[in-house]
């Protein structure tokens, strides 16, 4: 497993992070509490040390499951979990942070991110000056260690920066999704802020797994997912049918390939999910490949394919 350190952090993460909404159930189908331990336990063992997890995940369910998981070892993690939006007011932020500690049973949060912006989600626009000034507070008293920003855009970055250190960017970002390549990863790297890639494989696009006719059952909130509507669906699976040969010349699965692209890009780490203990080995394996640059430049031609046709909206999701 290859590390780098986060931002102007002190903190090492692991270049592969295990992401943990599925532990949350809340959104998602077939999530077994005692796989998805397990799970963690494995990614450990096999060299993952970062944990991304967030309160709005099954309404703390997820950090609860991380922090049982996670107990025996927690002095050799790094855990990182978000605030939401609704919940940016100065106050409000400590009592979050405050319910965060107790859930993950840790008396201190790594990595503590704004999970989205104020006013998303029909949330009250709190200034982000009022939000950075209780998370400094907090990292004055060592409840949290860094401070990170998610589904921002670089003027937010930008402005979130004005009031405090930020060490991290989490967007959404893979092959079939790379809206964070126009403006805001320039500006991260030149920063020394550290990009923590969410959906890296494109909730599950990326491993081949789903068919021209898959359907999704009721509740899974990937049907939702643009890149499964019609108008881009043909397309991703022309480029999946040209990145297969990648693969296999490799050796390596297709989720490793998306993995490995995304960690091929400076100062990006990927945030790979898993429902059991063999996705965990699988992912944290990702963490060792290195890509060739004529493979990067293939696999480069065959995102566009379909980013091309993209329209400039960042969210994933049309909810």
């Amino acid at each position: 497993m290859k590390f780098i350190t986060l931002g102007q952090s002190d903190i090492e993460i692991s270049r592969i992070i295990m992401g943990t909404w599925q532990a949350g159930k809340t959104m998602w189908t077939g999530i077994d509490d005692a796989e998805t331990t397990k799970a963690m336990r494995v990614a450990f063992d096999a060299g993952i040390t970062t944990f991304d997890t967030a309160t709005v995940y099954g309404n703390g369910h997820s950090e609860r499951i991380v922090g049982k998981a996670l107990e025996e070892v927690r002095d050799r993690v790094v855990i990182a979990t978000k605030v939401f939006a609704h919940s940016l007011a100065h106050d409000k932020v400590i009592k979050a942070c405050h319910t965060s500690l107790k859930d993950l049973g840790t008396d201190y949060i790594d990595l503590y991110q704004i999970h989205w912006p104020a006013g998303s989600f029909g949330s009250k626009k709190i200034p982000i000056e009022e939000t950075m000034g209780a998370l400094n507070k907090l990292k004055e008293q060592k409840k949290i260690r860094a401070i990170g920003v998610s589904n921002f855009s670089r003027v937010q970055i930008e402005e979130a920066s004005r009031y405090g250190q930020i060490d991290s960017h989490q967007p959404p970002y893979s092959l079939f999704w790379r809206h964070e390549e126009k403006d805001a990863t320039p500006y991260c790297v030149r920063n020394n802020i550290s990009i923590l890639a969410y959906s890296p494989m494109a909730q599950g696009i990326l491993t081949g797994k789903f068919g021209p006719d898959h359907t999704f059952e009721e509740g899974d909130h990937r049907a939702k997912n643009r890149l499964f509507y019609p108008e881009h669906y043909p397309r991703v699976q022309e480029a999946l049918a040209k990145l297969h040969p990648i693969a296999e010349r490799n050796n390596i699965t297709m989720a490793q390939l998306a993995l490995a692209w995304v960690i091929s890009h400076q100062g990006t780490c990927a945030i790979a999910g898993a429902r059991n203990a063999a996705q965990a080995i699988q992912n944290a394996h990702a963490g060792d490949i290195k890509l060739s640059e004529e493979d990067l430049v293939e696999m480069d031609g065959i995102g566009r394919s379909v980013t091309d046709h993209l329209d400039d909206n960042p969210v994933l999701w049309k909810w």
